[in-house]
């Protein structure tokens, strides 16, 4: 079983690193982080390469994903740095995009729970599981653009049973497709994209938060570019930051969470985090 990092529309790297594992359909299976597109050269080459592999190949959905179904619902206009045109003007495109509408934003793999970006410190990962699947059955529905008309914005920033419907499903997605610092009580800073050591006063990295509930579950993401590779117990990071220059990696689980077998291959790109030019859409 493989882990997958940040994709970003590389679909030319994530060949590569598929045939650097021996990757076998029948024989292995691949979970991919969420970003699958945009940014990179070839995001419909991506999705098309995914949905053949459906079965042997797990993507979960990222801010970059949800971004594309929101531009092709009318929701968002394209960013200026976006390359989602191939997508949205493919011949296939309303099947690819009603396949990726039906994409998870949090799975269970083995002893590994699988998000984007990260957990709330309040949620266990069956918790956080579960509140995946509640956002996942609205945007598979009929009812999905209301969800896409309603996803943006900051509020609310923090945990509560309270609430309901469209604030707790705009948190939730926040949390597992943005999430990089919180505080103690698990309030959400969402403006700082830097690594973990530049947190802003008051904040910290989400998974650093003393006694987070899901502390000593193994939980793995992507996303956090800055943050890089980084293997602990009960944690592993995987955006390498392969549309910037970086490298796409994977990881082959074992199963002792401790053991985990790095690939990576190089992904030449002109552009890296920091350079001014790159504003995430959500």
């Amino acid at each position: 079983m493989y882990l997958i990092g940040d994709v970003q529309g590389c679909d030319g790297a994530l060949d590569r690193l598929l045939a650097a594992i021996d990757f076998s359909p029948s024989r292995d299976t691949v979970y991919l982080l969420g970003d699958l597109v945009n940014r990179g050269p070839d995001s419909l080459g991506v999705l098309r390469r995914l949905r053949t592999l459906e079965g042997s190949a797990h993507a979960l959905l990222g801010n970059h994903d949800l971004h594309l179904l929101a531009v092709a619902h009318g929701v968002r206009t394209p960013h200026r740095n976006d390359t989602l045109a191939d997508v949205l003007s493919a011949p296939d495109a309303a099947d690819l995009l009603a396949w990726l509408r039906q994409r998870p934003l949090a799975l269970r793999a083995g002893a590994w729970t699988l998000v984007h970006a990260g957990m709330l410190p309040q949620w266990t990962s069956a918790q956080t599981v579960a509140l995946a699947a509640e956002v996942q059955s609205v945007l598979a529905s009929p009812d999905h653009g209301v969800l896409l008309h309603n996803m943006y914005g900051n509020t609310p920033n923090h945990w509560s049973e309270d609430w309901r419907d469209l604030s707790r499903w705009r948190l939730v997605i926040n949390a597992l497709t943005r999430l990089r610092f919180c505080d103690a009580q698990g309030v959400m800073e969402f403006a700082t994209k830097d690594g973990a050591a530049q947190a802003p006063a008051g904040y910290m990295p989400w998974f650093d938060v003393p006694q987070r509930a899901s502390a000593g579950e193994p939980v793995a993401f992507g996303h956090w570019s800055t943050l890089g590779l980084l293997h602990r117990s009960d944690l592993l990071s995987l955006d390498t930051g392969c549309v910037w220059g970086g490298h796409l990696t994977a990881a082959r689980l074992h199963h002792d969470p401790q053991v985990v077998d790095i690939t990576q291959v190089p992904c030449p790109q002109a552009q890296r985090p920091g350079s001014g030019a790159f504003t995430p859409p959500l």
